[in-house]
């Protein structure tokens, strides 16, 4: 064995930008030219003390005990080449890897290979490990970037000058970051990858629960991220049992908010469909987005394909032994720093058919068990498995019956908990298990530790869906379903009703955690559906009544219309507000008719309960869908009457909304001094409710009537304060319009460059599906933004589309 550093180590990788393109270039001459390339990066490597762990063709893989060393090193090894035609990218990582016989092994090995794949050729980039170690050196802060290891977002450093394009990091995506890197699979990642990359538009991953489908999945989309600009989206179905919800449930994941075909259109996209198993029936729906979506690919794991044309199905195999070792040896250490691999772990991973999950389940056992132990366990559990090929029922039972053997060494309470905690679909807070299933923080713990429940990289905790399947069957037997599920629907209905119900107001925070949960809402609704609770269902559906018309006007649409199908008796105010809801989410799909309709049927039964607040209510949101049919003198007739009931009650807060249609209609008809100061009556109100999205709505109106008055100063300091909020909020709909009207002040100022990194910014929010301007403000805009085209501006543009929203804002 070499002489290798131990303890911290710094890694240095290198490769050669653009090899391929270089070797059609120099032909004969490539083989000098990397051999030359070789020589000097050696002699730059062995003068600070570097060891040579690996050479693959154009790359170096080298270790240094000093970070220091590997710094001079590369800045060395750079300056060697600069003269060309060689450039070369990269990256040095420090950590403390596992030293075994055939070198490193360990996340900081894979960490250093990936930060060297996110350079350029010429650059040096070094993770904020290694920065910290290089005291005095010239080092430029990159931000935080997400590299394609899928690890959480790691802030990465340039060392020495010089101007490169940015990273090659993750970007437009939402890939889930993982625990670990993906141990062995270089041949399928490659295959995938290539019949992606090759012209294939849908592939499927199929293979038995356990087998890594997703895992490799998440690998190849991440791989393939610049082969697609406009996103790379993964989409969970795990938790989705409903042919009808795979479409919403893609569109909000993709932030599609005109409909899912109309949002991808021609964009170059890649959808990671994640668990389509149980939803094989929507397969036509993603065979009518290939055809209607031409730059559109989507790679599908599921236990069965989806038949059909022009599908490519991989059969995801078990891990090689070898890899198989690696992966139980690499889980292993992770609690056991110090274990060492010896035969019985050879026959576990044999034993276990080498299904990564089941590997991962029998690692997770070596801090109370020794190999040897855990070899006589399985033996309880498992046949030997021998020769010859094994087919997918076979694998599938080795699987569950690594599951029950993992579940079978489990105490009483961690029994009792891992069987509750299967009612909760997708992922769920450890508050909620603790309010759902009465559970214990220690025995969570415990169940986190032996690979049972997983910890997500946003601290929320989840089974994969293989698990979860065996501890619903352990959650029926225990005779306690029903009980935990009527927990789990009274849990999510508090969360829903946290915020105020006459606030008329919905924070940030409280949108956001039910988007966290929404797997969870859904599953509360259906199974009151299934339990025939339909009431019960459209109370839910009713108390997320303002996170579906900000977030989900469509699926919400769909729960209320069912449950107001279903629950015919429900208590006249009940079915009042579900008619109220159903009437507001439809009004955002523009079917006019449809909200007044359901409007005012509402209207009706509020009126015969003599519930006058919610008659206001409705008053009120029933006058912007008559205002858009065309009659303004209705609409003006509701909000007056609305805002006269409110006042009557003595709700001054409420009353901000009508008052707001008031003011709109008083502009509108001229009186444009009365207008703007109801309009800023309103505001007051809406912040003295703590309602932040109202109030930068009302800050763009004030802004746009200053504009248009010619007041320019006035006009930016509002739309900046609409800005700010709508930023705070990630509320793309005020941010596109507040864009937009800054980048309008900003060209009557005659700032070409910054109305174009304006504008650059609202067209790439509008490409990404999240909010579009109307006609009416789009055109009024351009008018004025393109008023004195130049290069200035055009270039703007460009910059403003590259800007991230942080950026821009």
């Amino acid at each position: 064995m070499r002489d290798l550093p131990t303890g911290t180590v710094t890694f240095l990788f290198t490769d050669i930008e653009g090899s391929t393109r270089l070797l059609h270039e120099l032909g004969d001459r490539y083989v000098d030219v990397l051999g030359e390339h070789r020589r000097l990066l050696r002699q730059a490597f062995s003068r600070h003390g570097g060891v040579e762990i690996d050479t693959q063709g154009d790359a170096f893989f080298v270790s240094f005990a000093d970070a220091r060393e590997a710094a001079a090193a590369a800045v060395k090894a750079q300056a060697a080449l600069a003269s060309g035609p060689v450039r070369v990218r990269m990256g040095l990582h420090t950590g403390e890897p596992i030293v075994w016989a055939e070198g490193y092994a360990g996340a900081d090995v894979h960490r250093g290979a990936r930060i060297a794949a996110a350079a350029h050729g010429g650059q040096v980039v070094v993770s904020e490990r290694t920065a910290a170690l290089l005291e005095g050196r010239s080092l430029r802060s990159l931000g935080a970037h997400r590299l394609k290891d899928l690890s959480a977002p790691q802030t990465l450093f340039q060392l020495g000058d010089g101007e490169f394009p940015p990273l090659r990091t993750l970007h437009a995506t939402n890939l889930p970051a993982q625990p670990s890197p993906l141990i062995g699979r270089e041949r399928e990642l490659e295959e995938t990858s290539a019949l992606l990359a090759g012209g294939g538009r849908l592939l499927t991953l199929t293979g038995p629960g356990g087998s890594g489908k997703t895992r490799l999945a998440l690998q190849t989309a991440a791989e393939l991220s610049e082969h697609f600009p406009d996103g790379v989206f993964w989409v969970p179905l795990a938790a989705v049992s409903e042919v009808d919800l795979v479409v919403p449930t893609t569109a909000a994941t993709i932030g599609a908010k005109d409909g899912l075909q109309a949002h991808i259109e021609s964009k170059r996209m890649l959808l990671l469909l994640d668990n389509f198993e149980q939803v094989l029936n929507a397969a036509p729906t993603v065979g009518n987005l290939l055809r209607e979506c031409p730059n559109l690919n989507v790679l599908v794991t599921s236990r069965a394909a989806l038949r059909l044309a022009g599908e490519h199905e991989y059969h995801v195999e078990p891990l090689p032994e070898t890899d198989a070792i690696k992966l139980f040896t690499e889980r292993a250490r992770a609690i056991v720093p110090t274990f060492e691999p010896d035969q019985s772990v050879v026959e576990i991973c044999r034993r276990l058919d080498r299904l990564p999950l089941a590997v991962e389940l029998a690692a997770a056992r070596v801090r109370v068990l020794s190999p040897p132990d855990l070899l006589a366990r399985l033996g309880q559990r498992l046949p030997l498995l021998t020769g010859g090929p094994r087919d997918a029922p076979e694998r599938q039972r080795t699987l569950r019956a690594t599951i029950e053997w993992s579940y079978d060494l489990l105490d009483p309470d961690e029994r009792r908990l891992f069987a509750r905690l299967a009612v909760f679909a997708g992922s769920f807070r450890v508050q909620a298990a603790e309010a759902v299933c009465d559970a214990s923080l220690d025995v969570v713990e415990a169940l986190v530790e032996q690979s049972l429940v997983r910890r997500w990289a946003s601290g929320r905790l989840g089974m994969l869906e293989t698990i979860r399947e065996f501890t619903l069957e352990r959650l029926a037997e225990s005779g306690e379903g029903d009980a935990i599920a009527r927990a789990h629907f009274d849990h999510f209905l508090a969360l829903a009703e946290e915020e105020e119900y006459d606030s008329e107001g919905a924070s940030a925070a409280w949108l956001d955690r039910l988007e966290a949960d929404r797997d969870n809402l859904r599953a509360a609704m259906r199974g009151a559906l299934d339990a025939g609770e339909p009431v019960r269902a459209l109370q839910l559906a009713c108390a997320l009544g303002h996170f579906w018309v900000i977030r989900a006007h469509e699926e919400g649409y769909g729960w209320l219309t069912e449950a107001l199908d279903r629950a015919r008796d429900a208590p006249a105010k009940l079915r009042a507000s579900g008619l109220m809801w159903a009437g507001s989410t439809i009004f955002f799909t523009r079917d006019l008719e449809r909200a007044v309709a359901l409007g005012e049927q509402a209207l009706e039964l509020f009126r015969r309960l003599d519930d006058k607040r919610n008659v206001a209510r409705v008053l009120d949101r029933l006058a912007a869908p008559y205002g858009m049919l065309g009659d303004p003198e209705k609409a003006r007739e509701l909000a007056e009457e609305s805002l006269a009931l409110l006042r009557a009650l003595g709700d001054r807060r409420a009353s901000r909304y009508p008052l707001a249609k008031v003011a709109a209609d008083e502009y509108r008809r001229g009186d444009r001094e009365r207008g703007i100061a109801l309009t800023e009556e309103a505001l007051e109100l809406a912040r003295e409710a703590g309602d932040s999205w109202w109030a930068a709505g009302l800050l763009h109106e004030l802004a746009s009537m200053a504009w248009e008055q010619g007041d320019a100063a006035r006009a930016t300091a509002l739309t900046r304060e609409c800005v700010s909020l709508g930023h705070e909020l990630r509320n793309a709909w005020t941010l596109v319009y507040g864009l937009g009207l800054l980048a309008v002040l900003a060209a009557t100022e005659g700032a070409g460059a910054r109305t174009g990194r304006l504008w650059g910014a609202v067209e790439a929010l509008e490409e990404s599906g999240e909010a579009k301007l109307d006609p009416e403000s789009r055109s009024r805009y351009e008018e004025v933004v393109f008023t004195a085209r130049d290069e200035e501006l055009d270039a703007g543009r460009v910059e403003g589309r590259a800007m991230s929203l942080d950026q821009a804002v």
